[in-house]
């Protein structure tokens, strides 16, 4: 499809509220996505250091204990 102006590329052909909620809402869920699986990792990376250090503290528990 080729436009003859920007005004023309804005207005897709009449079907400008449909395009570019279209973008709008795919955009918002990817940035969506993006921001809750920062936080999924971060919280995923704090389970596996406090499980280490919770295996960490039961080994030196018991060595003491021999």
């Amino acid at each position: 499809m080729a436009f003859t102006s920007w005004a023309d590329f804005w207005f897709m052909g009449g079907y400008a509220l449909f395009v570019w909620l279209s973008f709008g809402s795919t955009y918002l869920l990817l940035l969506g996505l993006w921001w809750y699986s920062k936080r999924q990792h971060k919280q995923i990376q704090q389970q596996i250091r406090a499980k280490a250090a919770r295996e960490q503290r039961v080994r030196q528990h018991q060595e003491r204990e021999k």
